[in-house]
């Protein structure tokens, strides 16, 4: 297993308040050299393309770099068209942000959007949920009954699933022999997942068809091929820019599919972040669907990054097959709407040791169960970005709810 990526401080504490100080500039796609050398030019400040930091990596040096960028410039994530830029070199010099905004006006265009960078949080929380019983069967989940995965001919096998989250277990026995390529975009942490919930959300995705000892079968799409970036630190939080990182990585490695089980809340009316829109779109260019989780807060609208229109979002379900009362609505229009749900309260799932497995609840679990679902159409239909978004709604199996609750209905694997 490779791990890769460990850099700058520490920032494991509680969830800071407000924004992160720094900003997000959507850029035009067309040309990155020429965007680069115009932000170095408005601004003064060093910046930097992430795709150097692949060659820098395999020389072992891109901690101490990507460390002094940190505090002192701007990172261009290549894959996406969008750049940060740190909080610490924009407080030196207040003029530079009033620079920056003053180039998204230029007629160069070369800054389609500039917003503030905020804060985002995993959207999980251990247990079954208050009064529901645990229906799993001795075999498997009742995750995976209801979605039909474990009746599908398809194993993932050959599809390249990006987990975002808060790492992953890399010594969890579930996964031994399993092809994980790993990455921390998370200053000062190693991939290695003390959270928990990176480690659920894999297993869910794409946990063995057999578990090791006698546990119950609770993984999708078992020979996919993982690709753990860490995004959310060990409390579970995380800025918006170590997301971004990570969707850039996984785009610049061949993802097929993106996985968010993360987010925070909007109000009624607010627009999706240009920035994760324009992520969302470039995946879909390269024929990778995000799937990300539509937020915990009961009758509030979809949750950002879910809420952008390039993005999948996934309401959660209880095993009736009815919303879960926490998972959050359709109430807000041009992206915020939800697309499909899965099962997301009581859901059994692979932990780090020496825990090894859990029960969560969130529609941070039933994300993964869509990102397995969707390797498993991948592989069988070949479909990738926007057709296997369109077939996998049109495969969902119809639910009493409105759409503003579980949108096209509960999620299927082909079977």
């Amino acid at each position: 297993m490779e791990t890769r990526g460990e850099f700058g401080s520490d920032r494991n504490g509680p969830l800071p308040p407000g924004d992160t100080g720094g900003l997000l500039l959507s850029l035009r796609r067309d040309r990155p050299g020429a965007l680069l050398a115009g932000l170095r030019r408005v601004t003064g400040l060093r910046a930097a393309r992430s795709a150097d930091f692949d060659a820098i990596r395999r020389h072992g040096t891109a901690a101490s770099t990507i460390a002094r960028l940190d505090h002192d410039g701007i990172l261009l994530f290549d894959a996406l068209g969008v750049a940060v830029v740190d909080a610490g070199a924009l407080g030196a010099d207040p003029d530079r942000r009033v620079a920056l905004h003053a180039a998204a006006h230029a007629d160069e265009g070369r800054i389609v959007a500039t917003e503030p960078e905020q804060y985002l949080r995993a959207l999980g929380a251990t247990g079954a949920g208050e009064g529901t019983p645990q229906p799993d069967l001795q075999a498997m989940t009742w995750g995976l009954q209801l979605t039909r995965a474990w009746q599908s001919p398809a194993s993932g096998a050959g599809v390249r699933v990006a987990m975002l989250d808060t790492g992953f277990d890399v010594g969890h026995p579930d996964f031994a022999g399993r092809t994980i390529e790993a990455s921390s975009f998370v200053p000062g942490s190693p991939v290695h997942d003390r959270h928990g919930h990176g480690t659920h959300t894999t297993g869910t995705a794409c946990g063995p068809r057999q578990p090791r000892g006698t546990a119950r079968r609770y993984g999708i799409a078992c020979d996919a091929t993982v690709l753990v970036g860490k995004v959310l630190n060990d409390a579970g939080w995380c800025e918006e820019g170590w997301v971004l990182a990570g969707m850039d990585w996984a785009l610049r490695h061949g993802a097929d599919l993106i996985s968010l089980s993360l987010g925070w809340h909007v109000g009624p009316g607010e627009a999706f972040k240009q920035a994760f829109e324009q992520a969302g779109a470039a995946a879909l260019d390269a024929g990778c669907l995000v799937i990300a989780a539509a937020g915990n807060d009961g009758d509030a609208p979809v949750y950002r990054p879910a809420n952008c229109p390039s993005i999948f979002a996934v309401g959660a379900l209880d095993n009736a097959q009815e919303r879960a009362d926490f998972s959050c609505l359709g109430l807000n229009a041009g992206g915020g709407e939800v697309d499909i749900a899965g099962p997301g309260v009581g859901v059994y799932s692979s932990a780090p040791m020496p825990e090894r497995y859990r029960l969560m609840q969130g529609t941070s679990m039933a994300t993964p169960h869509v990102t397995g679902c969707a390797a498993l159409w991948a592989e069988n239909h070949g479909l990738r970005g926007r057709p296997l978004w369109e077939k996998m709604r049109h495969w969902a199996k119809p639910l009493r709810q409105p759409a503003t609750a579980v949108g096209a209905g509960l999620v299927q694997a082909p079977w």
